[in-house]
């Protein structure tokens, strides 16, 4: 028997079961107050988590319009079921496994900004907006000079979100009152602040100045960090056992880790922190921090979680892990992975509480109902090699005087792994392989130097790191780096992957 689809109409009725938290009628018919730039797993186990719990507490009261440009169809799947999906947060507490179940419904809808670019307008000239958030990745929040304002759409998130703004502040005669808070959610330094500078670029640049002073003035940008693991849709088994246990089905079944933190800067003017006050939201849940400094709390996730993430996938996968889990219960994948984050990665890290955060990482990590996927992570992997794990490696050559073995290592496999045989047996297999926007020319590389044999391998590793355009420096310039990526890359190449790594992990403990 085929089960019900999860509807406003089903909620109202309230056939579900299982122990799932349903929202109220009330909450089904809030006024769309926020624009979500990104329809992902993340957001739907994040931002839109936050407004539910705020709206559930009656402390913000409104909904989310998300806007898509990737082409996912993820946009008529929430649309199938007027915005529902539920929520499966799970984690060890006390030593005890937890789990909450519940209907988040601050979603209202989703638009496609590629055909539907005039409906995401519309929502620029709208009285009860007063928020934007976004997650592009670390690679969305980047100045795209083909932008032009009459784009539909502009290209870029950037370009799109500086459109909108203009759109708003021309139909509300760039009243100060209409101003509104943008707040991103992409991991890059200062996100808040390179977005803002970005959007007036873009204003500038058409030639629409009043525009320009209009954001300047009135549209409060916050920097921010966001931490919690979105593994986003179970497996095939765990999500029948939930659809059985809650009695309907949801094409936008979302599992999430019980942890998360939302760390939001104060904004330095008295207008902007009013503004980011009235909303509401920031108070409605233990995870939500507002600090005048966040800088110590980025430091510390970004590099002890996403860079322990980051160098650590390309060797798990090429050691034929599946998932983060794999990787720490294995037995010398999991050696790495606790080597290169207590020993390199956190005494590279300049914040408070490092040692206590980097167990708590491994607990996170090792977290027995969470199915992270090794393969999601590799999204976008170069530029978080950049991003999260270049500044590492100098920070731990500066303090050392010598390459930090492990993240030599991890980069290694990175290089390896970029050869593509790991993506080219998931796409014969019909699997989906994470974009990688220089995937591309490192591919091109090993075609052409890795043949290998040790010269065309350190040809490679040579050309790979001096590209500045890549890293933003010459790891060349590190004492000893290139050569011991080197002499990684050809054992792997040689004795394969498990040879390499025991041998590895054999030195480091000299």
């Amino acid at each position: 028997m085929a089960l019900p689809r999860l509807t406003k109409a089903l909620v109202r009725d309230g056939a579900a079961r299982g122990g799932v938290l349903l929202p109220s009628s009330t909450m089904l018919e809030l006024p769309e107050r926020v624009v979500q730039f990104g329809t992902g797993a993340f957001l739907r186990g994040f931002v839109e988590y936050f407004v539910d719990e705020a709206n559930r507490k009656g402390m913000f009261g409104g909904r989310i319009v998300a806007v898509g440009s990737t082409g996912s169809g993820r946009d008529a799947r929430i649309n199938d079921q007027d915005g529902l999906y539920t929520l499966v947060a799970r984690g060890v507490a006390d030593g005890e496994r937890r789990e909450e179940r519940r209907v988040v419904a601050s979603l209202s809808r989703a638009l496609s900004a590629q055909s539907e670019w005039d409906e995401v307008l519309a929502l620029a000239r709208s009285a009860d907006l007063r928020l934007v958030v976004s997650n592009t990745t670390e690679v969305g929040i980047v100045l795209d000079e083909s932008d032009a304002a009459e784009s539909s759409p502009p290209r870029s998130f950037p370009g799109k979100l500086a459109r909108f703004l203009v759109e708003r502040g021309r139909s509300f005669g760039h009243a100060t009152g209409a101003g509104i808070v943008v707040i991103p959610c992409e991991l890059i330094e200062r996100n808040g602040a390179r977005l803002r500078e970005i959007v007036l670029a873009h204003t500038r640049r058409w030639g629409l100045d009043e525009s320009a002073r209009w954001i300047e003035q009135s549209v409060t940008f916050c920097d921010t960090l966001v931490d919690r693991i979105v593994p986003g849709a179970p497996t095939a088994e765990d999500a029948s056992a939930l659809r059985g246990a809650l009695g309907y089905d949801d094409a936008m079944l979302t599992t999430a880790e019980s942890y998360r933190l939302f760390a939001i800067e104060r904004p330095k003017t008295a207008r902007g922190a009013a503004a980011l006050d009235a909303l509401g939201v920031t108070r409605a849940d233990a995870g939500i921090i507002v600090a005048d400094d966040i800088a110590p709390y980025r430091e510390r996730k970004v590099r002890l979680l996403n860079g322990t993430h980051t160098i650590t996938v390309p060797l798990a996968l090429l050691h034929g892990c599946e998932t983060v889990r794999e990787a720490v219960a294995h037995e010398a994948v999991g050696r790495f992975v606790r080597r290169v984050l207590f020993d390199e990665i956190a005494p590279s890290t300049e914040a408070p509480g490092v040692e206590a955060f980097a167990r708590e990482v491994l607990d996170r990590f090792a977290n027995p109902s969470i199915r992270h996927a090794l393969i999601d992570i590799t999204l976008q992997g170069t530029m978080k090699m950049r991003v999260r794990i270049v500044p590492l490696i100098e920070r731990y050559a500066a303090r050392g005087g010598r390459a930090p073995a492990s993240l030599a290592f991890g980069f290694a496999a990175y290089l390896l792994f970029m050869r593509g045989d790991v993506q080219e047996a998931r796409r014969a297999a019909g699997e989906r392989v994470p974009a990688d926007d220089h995937a591309e020319a490192l591919r091109a590389l090993w075609e052409r130097h890795g043949d290998a044999t040790d010269a065309p391998i350190a040809r490679l590793v040579d050309v790979v790191c001096g590209d500045e355009s890549l890293w933003g420096t010459d790891l060349r310039r590190v004492a000893g780096f290139a050569a011991a990526v080197t002499d990684a890359l050809t054992r792997m190449v040689h004795d394969g992957i498990p040879a390499a790594l025991e041998a590895h992990l054999a030195e480091a403990t000299v």
